[in-house]
């Protein structure tokens, strides 16, 4: 899994939910939509956790990036605005599933990954 966020705190966050779900791995963590797109071709990460707001490439342009790529990488973005905050360009972006940060638990990340229509490693 590849943590892509502009807030180091909010990547050591997720981080940690990674490591303590169950079959997740986590391969990386970049701090940009720039980052996220030479990580993913480089990694080629099964799943991206993909913040929203970020300064240059936002969380919806990465992923329609990632997505136009042809990357097999499941997108799922994250962020601090509730639904009706959020920008509308999530709705278009090839996103699986947009899920509120302080909703991010093991429990929702395997529910997330299941609902993906992915076979979970666990």
């Amino acid at each position: 899994m590849l943590v892509v966020d502009d807030s180091a705190e909010s990547r050591a966050a997720i981080g940690k939910v990674v490591v303590h779900t169950p079959g997740f791995e986590l391969v990386g963590s970049v701090a940009s939509g720039q980052e996220a797109l030479e990580a993913v071709s480089r990694l080629d990460p099964e799943l991206v956790l993909l913040d929203v707001r970020m300064p240059g490439l936002s969380g919806p342009e990465t992923s329609r990036l990632i997505r136009a790529g042809g990357a097999r990488s499941v997108v799922v973005l994250v962020s601090a605005l509730r639904r009706p905050e959020l920008p509308d360009s999530v709705e278009e972006c090839g996103a699986a599933a947009i899920l509120h940060k302080c909703e991010l638990s093991p429990r929702r990340l395997v529910a997330l990954w299941q609902e993906a229509g992915v076979l979970a490693r666990l």
